[in-house]
């Protein structure tokens, strides 16, 4: 699991947010959005910190999900992840 976490934290630094981010905290608070949802895409926002929102583009299958886009919107800007690519 560690390596996904780093791979999730290298990516969100890859597009140039300048803050520091969890690749933990990304990915648990990804699963706790999705916990009981059915399959299907998904579009989940989350408040990260008081100025931050995370916007997740998701898709659920039955025992997995994939995060294909991620937003994070900032003060600093808006920064996007494409994680298909």
């Amino acid at each position: 699991m560690e390596e996904l976490y780093q791979a999730i934290e290298r990516k969100i630094k890859e597009s140039g947010y300048p803050r520091s981010v969890s690749g933990r905290e990304v990915y648990n608070d990804i699963c706790d959005q999705i916990d009981g949802k059915e399959s299907g895409s998904y579009i989940l926002l989350s408040k990260f910190e008081e100025d931050v929102v995370f916007e997740y583009h998701i898709t659920v299958m039955d025992s997995e999900f994939n995060l294909g886009i991620l937003t994070i919107k900032a003060p600093e800007g808006e920064f996007t992840m494409d994680f298909d690519a």
